[in-house]
């Protein structure tokens, strides 16, 4: 019955703060009309449905899945008997199951992929493990790599694809360099899946993830994005409007909820590489891997947008490369799972924030850079240290290298669990096997990937 209460109470603070900010959420969009008006209170009403109350069970529930998949060996005794001679030879031929953590595990051992693309919707974890993706639709295959037309693209491009309204799970007929000439502004329910072809969203302007829900981006390259004029682009089959100048992010996540992004290659954009803002919610960043960059996530766009609180982001297996600087993420409010990722460079700090988010640091491997200064893994921003020792930022069995150390803050997490109940995440010094396939893979049809 508390329980009950509490998520009441909370979804009554989350529709204050929403109509509040009402004339925050008109970002790149030149007209708000009726369209965006519908989409936008549609977007917020599932973003306080996917709002978990309870998010420090989501996280226990993330570290058992990391559990059970490192415990488990690539074939046990039973699976050989049942392989038999024939079955083990072919096992043989297609090379052992090199997945290493539970999201690939749930679907990279399997030669078939091709064939079952849609189990990948199953395998989500974290914040974002409900994110379907274009599961309920039919398939959509890319075959045309242009993007001439802003308000009646051409059937068989990106663009036609994501402003549909069904669900769709989209794949690429061949290996393609997308170059948008605007941002694409991608519907409700849909995959957009790389696997099987080598697939560059680059040298244009950025994807954006504008008021929607379930959207699944898997297995990219996303780089050297520029901010898009605006202009007249089309949205949705029935409508099209005004916008404004683009960021220039690889992926811009506003107002949306149940997205995952997973194996995808980031650089060099003109803003982030991932941003989310405007009261995004149920989130999870995956097996990605990001390289030279400067400002490389976002959450939270503003100090005086307390909507954020409702943002609940997982952060897992990716790697954080070369030539990066900063933001890996930068949060504010909200609530921002880090865990068992493998952070190799960055110039000026890796985790850090404003206005008391709540981040739990689990796991992850840090190596400072070579610079005195840089030490630290953590920045708080705009509040003196009388002001943030209430944040609740906490480390749990990260791996700090090189000097590297956190500054913790806040309170000791206490759950509601005994000491057998308690799941912690696997330490820092298992994040080179979680994290060695981060990043777009090399997929074979009847071969796992």
């Amino acid at each position: 019955m508390e329980a009950v209460q509490r998520r009441q109470s909370l979804l009554v603070f989350f529709s204050v703060m929403f109509l509040a900010g009402a004339a925050a959420v008109r970002a790149h969009i030149g007209d708000f009309d009726e369209h965006w008006e519908r989409r936008a209170a549609a977007a917020q009403a599932k973003a306080r449905e996917s709002y978990d109350p309870d998010p420090f069970a989501a996280t226990d529930d993330f570290n058992m899945a990391v559990h059970k998949s490192l415990d488990r060996t690539n074939i046990t005794r039973r699976e050989l008997v049942q392989l038999g001679a024939r079955g083990l030879r072919r096992s043989k031929k297609l090379g052992p199951c090199r997945a290493t953590n539970p999201i690939d595990r749930c679907w990279r051992c399997r030669p078939d992929w091709a064939q079952h693309r849609k189990w990948l919707a199953r395998c989500a974890k974290g914040f974002g493990r409900l994110a379907i993706g274009g599961l309920g639709g039919r398939f959509y295959v890319v075959s045309d790599p242009t993007d001439n037309d802003m308000v009646n693209p051409r059937p068989g491009t990106l663009r036609h694809a994501a402003i549909q309204d069904e669900p769709l799970w989209i794949v690429f007929k061949s290996d393609m360099v997308i170059r948008l000439n605007e941002e694409l502004i991608v519907n409700s329910f849909k995959t957009i899946d790389g696997r099987g072809a080598n697939v560059h969203v680059a040298y244009g302007a950025q994807i954006t993830i504008q008021f929607v829900h379930n959207v699944i981006i898997h297995n990219l390259h996303i780089h050297d994005i520029q901010p898009g004029n605006g202009g007249l682009i089309r949205d949705s089959p029935a409508h099209y409007g005004i916008r404004t100048r683009s960021d220039g992010d690889a992926i811009s996540i506003y107002g949306s909820s149940n997205i995952w992004i997973d194996h995808v290659s980031m650089a060099r954009c003109a803003d982030g590489l991932v941003d989310a803002i405007m009261g995004s919610t149920a989130i999870t960043v995956s097996n990605c891997h990001m390289t030279q960059h400067n400002d490389v996530m976002l959450f939270g766009a503003s100090d005086s947008y307390s909507q954020d609180s409702l943002m609940q982001i997982t952060i897992a297996f990716n790697h954080f490369g070369q030539g990066l600087v900063q933001r890996m993420p930068r949060c504010r409010w909200g609530f921002v799972h880090v865990v068992n990722n493998d952070y190799t460079h960055w110039m000026m700090y890796a985790v850090g924030g404003s206005m008391h988010p709540t981040i739990l640091s689990q796991g992850n491997r840090y190596i400072a850079p070579p610079d005195l200064a840089a030490k630290e893994v953590t920045k708080r921003d705009y509040a003196p240290e009388a002001v943030w020792r209430s944040w609740m930022w906490r480390s749990e069995g990260d791996l700090m290298m090189n000097g590297a150390f956190f500054v913790e803050s806040g309170t000791q997490i206490i759950r509601k669990y005994s000491r057998h109940e308690l799941i912690r995440a696997k330490p820092g010094t298992f994040v080179r096997r979680l994290t060695r396939y981060a990043g777009t893979l090399y997929c074979r049809v009847g071969r796992p990937c």
